[in-house]
C-alpha cells in the first residue's frame, strides 16, 4: 500500500512536472534565432552582394535586336518602355545635372552647397543602402528643390538579375525614400548605363519591366567620367557641351572620393551660365510633369520601418562583431589560463607527493552508495569498492529501487557491506541516511554507476592529512567510450572538467565535488545539516556550502573512478539538463558568497563568476554566435572565417593533447573533436538555454535517473 501510495505521488509530481515546464522557451529561442537569421540576410544582401564600383565593370555590351530603334536613337528619358515606348529630350541650352551613388555624408553636402550658391536644381539618383545609412541627407535634398530618382538598392547590373530580385532592388529602393523624405519617385536609372544606343537586349528587358512598374527610366548623354577621378581639368572637359543641345549629364556624389567632382563643378556652373545655358532638374529639363509625389501613408510607415530594420541590422551586426571578439578573446585568456593553471597545479602535486600532505591517512573509511534501480551496474562498483588496498567499510542506500538492486548486494553475501532499504525520496535523502550510519570521520560518497581502481579510495583520502581539508574531489573517466557520443563525453570529462578542476583547486574556488568520486570529512556534513535537497546538483550545493563553512576543497587527479556516460542523445540531455539547472540554482542559493570574505569569496568572486562567465553566458551567446558564423561564410569573408574557426580548433586540440597528457590518456579519441563542435556543442548549448528559461520560470524538475548498460560490469572483467 506505501508503495503504491509513492508511485502515485510520483506521478502526480511527473505530470506536475510536464504542466509546468516551459515550452515557450523553444518557440521563443526558434523566433529569436529565425528573426536574427532574417535580419542578418537582409543586411547581408544590401551591404555585401552588390555594392557601388565603377561604371566599367559591367563587360562587353550584347546583341540589340529587341531595342526599338526609336529608342535607340532618341532622347535619354524613355516612357512607356513596355507598351509603346517614346523618348524625350533635353531642351535647348538646357543642363540636366545628375548625380549618382548617394547620398554620401562627405561629397553630397558639399555638392548641395555648391549648388545652393549657384541657385541650381538637380536631380540626384540615390542607391536604397545609403538612403537607409543617411536619411537626413535624402530630406535635405528634397527640400533644397532637387529632384529625387532612384539607382536601386544595391547598386547591382539589374540585366543579370531575375526579374523578382529587380522588382525588389526598385521597391525597397522606393520604400527607403518614402520613409526617409516621404516622397516617391518615378525617375529611374539602372547602374551601369550610359546613353541609348549603348542598350543591348538584356537592357531593354530591364526597362520594360521597369516601365510596367511606372518607372521613366533617364539614360545620359554626356558622362564627365568623374567616377575616374582623372583631375578637375579633365572633368571640365567632359562636362562641357559641345554645341547648343540640351544635355543631362552625369556626375556623382557617392562611391567614393568626389573631391574632384566638387572643385569641377565650382568652376563648370559658371563658366556654363556665361554660355548661356540654364539648369535645371530632369523633369523640367524634359517637361515631365510632377514626376516626384508625396507618398502615400503606407509607403511611408513601410519606409521607416524599412529604415529601422536595415538600420536595426547594423547595429545587431556592429554588435555580434564586438561580443564575437570579447568572446574569442576570453576564450583565448581562457585557454592560457586553464593550461597554465594545469601545468602550475601538476608541480605542486608532484611536490606534495614528494613532501607529501602529512602523515599518511590509514585511518578507516564509509563508502556511501547511494542506489536507485543500479542492478546493471551495484555489483561491479560493490566489488570494486570492496578491493580497495585503504580499510572501508561499505554502506549501500536502496532508495525504493524497483528493479532488486537491494536483493542482488544482499544475495552477494560480501563481507563488510551494509545494505539499508529506504522509500523512494531521493538521492540527498540517501545520502543523509548513510551519513548517519557511517562510523568512521573519513566518507567517500560514490554513485551506483561507479567503479572505482583498488587505490582510489587510498589515493582520495590523503589529503585530510591536512587538517583544513574539508573534501576532495577524484578524477572521474568514462568507461564506455565507444561512438561518437562516448568520445566526445569522453574528451569533455578529460579536457573540461578535469581541467577546469585543476583550475579551481589552484584559485581555492572548488565549485563541485563530482558525486561520481569524492570525499568529505563526515563531521564537516553533519555540520552543514547534511546534503541539502533544495537543488537538483546536490554535489555542487554541497560543495560550495564546505568553501563558503571556511573549509578547503581540493582536486586529487591520481584518484581515479570509473562511470558509465549516457548512450543516447536523451539520456545526455537528461543528465545535463539536470546537472545545468541543479548548478544554477547552486550559484543562485550562494550568491552571498560574491560579498563575502576568507574562502567563501574566492568562491565567490572566482569560482561563481568563472562559472557564471563560461558555463552560464557564453553558451546562450552560442546560437548567436553560429548563426554569425554562417552569415561571416556567405556575405564576408569566407576564407578569414574559416581561418578563424580552423585557429580555435587548433586551440582546442592543443588544450585536448595537453590534458589528456596530464591523464595519461591516448589522444586516439581527439580525432572526433571537429565534429564535436557540429552535434555536441550545439546540444549543450540548448541544454544550457533550457536550463535558464526553466530557472528564470520557477519550475521545479525531478531527480532523473540515467539508463545503465553495464558497461561498468564489463570494465571490471576486463581489469
Amino acid at each position: 500500500m506505501t508503495d503504491r501510495r509513492s508511485r502515485t505521488a510520483a506521478l502526480r509530481l511527473r505530470g506536475r512536472t510536464r504542466r509546468v515546464t516551459p515550452r515557450t522557451h523553444w518557440l521563443l529561442l526558434c523566433v529569436l534565432v529565425v528573426t536574427l537569421s532574417a535580419a542578418l540576410l537582409l543586411q547581408g544582401y544590401t551591404h555585401h552582394m552588390f555594392g557601388i564600383t565603377s561604371d566599367d565593370v559591367t563587360g562587353p555590351r550584347g546583341r540589340a535586336r529587341a531595342v526599338p530603334g526609336r529608342v535607340a536613337q532618341g532622347g535619354p528619358v524613355i516612357a512607356d518602355a513596355d507598351t509603346a515606348p517614346h523618348t524625350a529630350r533635353p531642351k535647348t541650352r538646357t543642363i540636366a545635372l545628375t548625380f549618382d551613388d548617394g547620398p554620401d555624408p562627405t561629397w553630397t553636402p558639399r555638392i548641395l552647397d555648391v549648388l545652393r550658391r549657384n541657385h541650381v536644381h538637380a536631380t540626384f539618383f540615390v542607391v536604397g543602402t545609403e538612403v537607409v545609412d543617411h536619411p537626413d541627407l535624402v530630406r535635405r535634398i528634397v527640400a533644397d528643390g532637387h529632384q529625387i530618382g532612384i539607382h536601386t538598392f544595391t547598386h547591382p547590373d539589374l540585366s543579370r538579375l531575375a526579374p523578382w530580385q529587380r522588382s525588389l532592388e526598385l521597391r525597397e529602393t522606393q520604400l527607403a525614400v518614402a520613409g526617409a523624405a516621404g516622397v516617391t519617385t518615378a525617375l529611374l536609372r539602372p547602374p551601369y548605363s550610359s546613353e541609348n544606343d549603348a542598350l543591348d537586349d538584356a537592357d531593354w528587358s530591364v526597362l520594360k519591366q521597369a516601365g510596367a512598374a511606372g518607372y521613366v527610366t533617364v539614360l545620359s548623354t554626356q558622362d564627365a567620367q568623374d567616377w575616374q577621378r582623372p583631375g578637375t581639368e579633365r572633368i571640365l572637359v567632359n562636362a562641357t557641351p559641345h554645341g547648343r543641345a540640351g544635355q543631362i549629364l552625369l556626375m556623382h556624389d557617392g562611391g567614393g572620393d568626389r573631391a574632384q567632382t566638387v572643385a569641377a563643378l565650382n568652376t563648370l556652373i559658371p563658366r556654363l551660365k556665361a554660355r548661356g545655358f540654364r539648369f535645371a532638374t530632369v523633369g523640367a529639363a524634359v517637361g515631365m510633369a510632377g514626376p516626384v509625389q508625396r507618398a502615400g501613408l503606407g509607403d511611408h510607415l513601410q519606409g521607416m520601418a524599412l529604415i529601422g530594420l536595415l538600420r536595426g541590422g547594423d547595429w545587431i551586426v556592429r554588435l555580434l562583431e564586438v561580443l564575437m571578439f570579447a568572446a574569442g578573446a576570453v576564450s583565448v585568456l581562457r585557454a592560457a589560463v586553464v593550461l597554465f593553471a594545469a601545468r602550475r597545479h601538476r608541480r605542486l602535486r608532484n611536490g606534495h607527493r614528494a613532501g607529501a600532505w602529512g602523515p599518511p591517512v590509514t585511518e578507516r573509511v564509509s563508502v556511501i552508495v547511494p542506489a536507485y534501480n543500479e542492478s546493471a551496474g551495484i555489483e561491479a562498483a560493490v566489488r570494486s569498492l570492496l578491493a580497495s588496498d585503504h580499510p572501508v567499510e561499505i554502506i549501500v542506500v536502496d532508495d525504493g529501487s524497483t528493479d532488486g538492486t537491494a536483493d542482488l548486494v544482499e544475495s552477494l553475501g560480501l563481507p563488510g557491506v551494509r545494505v539499508i532499504r529506504q522509500e523512494n525520496a531521493g538521492k540527498p535523502a540517501a545520502l543523509n541516511t548513510g551519513l548517519a550510519a557511517a562510523t568512521c570521520d573519513l566518507v567517500v560518497m560514490v554513485d551506483g554507476d561507479t567503479v572505482f581502481e583498488p587505490g582510489t579510495v587510498r589515493t582520495l583520502v590523503q589529503p585530510f592529512a591536512d587538517p583544513g581539508v574539508g573534501a576532495v574531489s577524484g578524477n572521474a573517466k568514462v568507461v564506455n567510450r565507444g561512438g561518437l557520443l562516448g568520445r566526445w563525453q569522453h574528451i569533455e570529462y578529460v579536457v573540461g572538467f578535469n581541467l577546469d578542476r585543476r583550475l579551481f583547486d589552484l584559485a581555492e574556488c572548488m565549485p563541485t565535488v563530482p558525486g561520481a568520486v569524492g570525499a568529505f570529512r563526515r563531521r564537516a556534513l553533519l555540520a552543514l545539516g547534511g546534503v541539502s535537497d533544495t537543488t537538483l546538483a546536490e554535489d555542487t550545493d554541497l560543495t560550495m556550502a564546505l568553501c563558503r563553512a571556511g573549509w578547503r576543497v581540493v582536486y586529487e587527479e591520481h584518484a581515479i573512478a570509473w562511470t558509465e556516460a549516457p548512450a543516447s542523445l536523451g539520456a545526455l540531455w537528461r543528465q545535463r539538463y539536470r546537472w545545468c539547472y541543479g548548478t544554477l540554482q547552486a550559484m543562485w542559493k550562494h550568491r552571498g558568497a560574491l560579498i563575502q570574505r576568507g574562502a567563501a569569496g574566492k568562491l565567490g568572486r572566482r569560482g561563481l563568476v568563472y562559472l557564471l562567465l563560461f558555463q552560464v553566458l557564453l553558451p546562450l551567446l552560442a546560437p548567436v554566435v553560429d548563426v554569425f558564423a554562417v552569415y561571416g561564410l556567405l556575405f564576408l569573408d569566407p576564407l578569414r572565417i574559416t581561418a578563424l574557426w580552423l585557429a580555435f580548433l587548433l586551440l582546442q586540440l592543443l588544450m585536448g593533447l595537453y590534458a589528456f597528457r596530464l591523464d595519461g590518456e591516448r589522444p586516439g579519441s581527439l580525432w572526433s573533436l571537429p565534429l564535436q563542435q557540429f552535434v555536441y556543442r550545439q546540444l549543450m548549448y540548448l541544454v544550457v538555454v533550457q536550463s535558464v528559461f526553466t530557472a528564470v520560470s520557477g519550475s521545479r524538475v525531478r531527480w532523473q535517473r540515467m539508463e545503465r548498460y553495464g558497461s561498468l560490469r564489463a570494465r571490471e572483467t576486463a581489469s
